[in-house]
């Protein structure tokens, strides 16, 4: 199960309490305060993972606690430290404080790690209000609490490319050709139900990663078909490719159905709509009618856009449009 928005409780470990205590030692005929501090409480620690793929650990375990400090002890004795907790989370994975809204992280980087909730500090011990005039204090003070937080994370995929168009205009199938994914091919709307992933390998070792998302249809901004909420795995690639189908069988216009795609990506974001796009004609081994692809080739062109003609099927165009997805992803790549 593909899990990319989730909620939870995190609450760090509160600190312990300062003791009260006075020596009586034998040979000591003046005792004095001996109470301990009490120790920290732990912390709640986030940290991007590459292993690990989807948020559903967390949808059925939303609250995390960290280890409370022991509370001091007679003889100056500082209670133990309270154990943190570390919760591993897949890069790409953004957190938010759910009551202000704020964003606190943006984990891009394996090993990144982020401290959300703080352990509370230890209370002070009878030993430490001892003074010359005061020699029998008998105060001390509780341990602070630990912070506690909702926190509202969402997944973001990290892909080079995105692969956008209607349900069916043949995003799986080419993520398929060019690449060893293997997602679910079918020949009815809506085959794709969560986003995949698939690596583009190119000579001298280079390559570029794909994302492929459910397909679009009108009104998904509104929550038609499965809406646009996995848009957002496609907001931090470096190109579009939106792929449309050409073939005769669809009954509906390509030239429609890019307007209507475009308009549902300027819906979710203004600028995801800006993107750098290539336009892509789907299916040619089923096209009959050249005047279709024409029409969508003059759109393109009109909008200075890259245009391809491809046929998963019969490999028509995969490997020119697969290199030139590899020279736009490269071209935008920071040096180093």
């Amino acid at each position: 199960m593909f899990i990319d928005e989730v909620r939870i409780l995190v609450k760090a470990g509160d600190g312990g309490n300062g003791c009260m205590a006075f020596r009586r030692e034998k040979y000591v005929p003046r005792g004095g305060p001996s109470g301990g501090d009490g120790g920290r409480g732990g912390d709640v620690v986030l940290v991007a993972d590459p292993h690990e793929n989807t948020l559903l650990r967390y949808r059925f375990n939303p609250e995390h606690k960290a280890e409370r400090g022991r509370h001091g002890e007679g003889s100056n004795r500082t209670g133990a430290e309270g154990h943190s907790i570390q919760l591993d989370v897949p890069v790409g994975t953004v957190v938010y404080d759910e009551a202000t809204g704020k964003r606190l992280c943006d984990f891009t980087e394996p090993g990144q790690s982020l401290t959300v909730a703080r352990g509370g500090r230890g209370g002070k011990g009878n030993a430490r209000f001892a003074t010359s005039t005061h020699q029998a204090p008998t105060e001390h003070t509780p341990g602070m609490p630990g912070d506690e937080k909702r926190l509202r994370m969402e997944l973001k995929l990290l892909a080079d490319v995105g692969l956008v168009g209607f349900p069916n205009a043949g995003k799986s199938t080419l993520i398929s050709r060019i690449s060893a994914a293997r997602p679910k091919i079918a020949d009815y709307p809506f085959t794709t139900l969560e986003p995949n992933l698939g690596v583009a390998q190119l000579p001298n070792f280079r390559s570029f990663v794909v994302a492929d998302i459910p397909g679009l249809i009108e009104g998904a901004h509104l929550g038609h078909g499965l809406g646009i909420q996995f848009l957002r795995h496609i907001e931090r690639t470096r190109l579009l490719a939106h792929l449309v189908d050409v073939s005769d069988t669809t009954g509906r216009d390509p030239v429609q159905d890019f307007e209507t795609v475009l308009a549902e990506l300027a819906s979710f974001s203004d600028e995801l709509a800006a993107k750098p796009m290539i336009v892509v004609a789907t299916k040619m081994d089923a096209s009959q009618d050249p005047e279709r692809v024409a029409r969508l080739r003059d759109l393109a062109k009109s909008r200075g856009l890259e245009f391809f003609e491809i046929s998963s099927v019969t490999g028509q165009g995969i490997e020119q449009l697969k290199h030139s997805m590899a020279e736009r992803v490269w071209a935008t790549t920071p040096a180093g």
